[in-house]
């Protein structure tokens, strides 16, 4: 039977191709937008690992993961040093990593943190921060940029550059008293680390000394061979992520920050949030998945009306199978094998497309869109979309399989 199909189909190949592309560009669409939906997540998931509460000033925990994680948005308020000094100080805390953040670089923000980030941030499965070249800061004027500001700004090591006042893409009040040198490049991490600057908390400090009421005054404003530099300490901090000795502790951890009483502050579970976060901004995703399906539908339906139009110049064809001793539900079988065949091409078909897509732009995405996509979708979504089409495809061509098998019972040979 299976070579009668192919024989067949191969005697209307022109509308078959046409049938078998639309069905290729439908099954391709489905295939990439769940590829990419499951990849985003797995992503978007991954952007800090390793962190068992994550603490700044109170507001909602999503505005929180927002501008301490993602570089989006401002803090509702600082923490005091002093604060922060208490809550590390803690039992079973075995790190601490604090935030600073206000400033930015020509659109890319600029976090104030110590060595610790260095040691202890981890994204993905447990990745360290690692260099494409230099180092880290060891004085209040180094920074230490991530990949894709070096990229897109051309950078390297042993540059200067100024940072400016506020996160606008274009600021009128530059610290240019202040030159910060550039003494390492961050290796990509399909992360915000690669849009930031760091530098270290002094030089957070160094480049406010001199303003009163958010306006610089030149005459107290320091230059970079100022002696205040090497004694300058931090007053306050955006936000910090903690690691503790046991998750054990985690609970009772946060309930004692969320109930501190020197300042209202917030500890949150990073894990939680980015999954609040995820299914906030997931109604997008869940209508690229709509759109993909129906796409699909209507190529499934041109697979049927395909095979019930040519039922009327297949009627000689099938005649002569009944002729030849062929049952009426080999004719009904026949039609629904012709579908299956052009259906299980066409998801083949649309899966390498997506994968040699996919691998030929790999680098453009994690580049552009800080997105990492594997090259070989693999996700059981994806294996049940190529399922449910072929079956699908096997539900609508009923119609014209039936419409085959009731002619075929009293046509025979008639109008041969």
């Amino acid at each position: 039977m299976l070579e009668v199909a192919l024989s067949s189909l191969w005697s209307r190949r022109g509308s078959v191709l046409l049938t078998l592309m639309s069905l290729t560009i439908s099954m391709a669409i489905v295939i990439g937008v769940e590829h990419v939906r499951s990849q985003a997540e797995n992503s978007f998931v991954r952007t800090i690992s390793g962190v068992d509460l994550l603490v700044g000033a109170r507001t909602s925990q999503v505005n929180l993961l927002l501008y301490s994680v993602f570089r989006i948005g401002n803090a509702t308020n600082n923490i005091r040093w002093e604060s922060y000094q208490d809550i590390v100080a803690r039992p079973g805390i075995a790190w601490s990593i604090p935030f600073s953040l206000g400033d930015s670089h020509r659109g890319y923000r600029v976090l104030g943190t110590t060595a610790d980030y260095f040691e202890h941030y981890r994204y993905g499965d447990q990745e360290p921060l690692r260099f494409a070249g230099g180092e880290q800061f060891s004085s209040p004027l180094h920074a230490v940029i991530g990949n894709e500001v070096a990229r897109e700004l051309g950078y390297q090591v042993g540059q200067e550059i100024v940072l400016s006042h506020g996160i606008g893409n274009t600021s009128f009040v530059n610290h240019d008293n202040l030159p910060f040198t550039i003494t390492g490049v961050l290796e990509s991490t399909g992360t915000p680390v690669d849009s930031t600057i760091h530098v270290s908390l002094q030089g957070i400090e160094a480049i406010h000394l001199g303003w009163q009421n958010g306006v610089q005054v030149a005459a107290l404003s320091p230059d970079s061979s100022d002696p205040r530099l090497a004694e300058l300490r931090p007053t306050q901090t955006t936000a910090l992520l903690l690691g503790l000795d046991s998750p054990m502790a985690v609970f009772g951890l946060q309930r004692a920050i969320n109930n501190y009483p020197a300042e209202p502050l917030m500890a949150i579970l990073p894990a939680v949030a980015l999954g609040e976060l995820w299914q906030i901004i997931g109604v997008l995703e869940n209508l690229l998945q709509v759109i993909s399906i129906l796409v699909l539908t209507a190529s499934l339906l041109g697979l049927s009306t395909m095979l019930l139009s040519s039922l009327r110049e297949r009627r000689r064809e099938l005649a002569l199978y009944r002729a030849i001793g062929a049952r009426p539900s080999f004719i009904l079988w026949l039609i629904e094998l012709e579908a299956f065949t052009i259906t299980a091409c066409a998801a083949v078909l649309g899966y390498l497309v997506v994968s040699a897509g996919f691998a030929l732009t790999q680098d453009w995405l994690s580049e552009s869109f800080a997105l990492v996509i594997d090259a070989w979708p693999s996700t059981p979504g994806i294996w049940g979309y190529m399922a449910g089409a072929i079956g699908a495809a096997v539900v609508l061509t009923l119609i014209p399989a039936m419409v085959a098998y009731v002619r075929s019972l009293g046509d025979a040979l008639q109008g041969s």
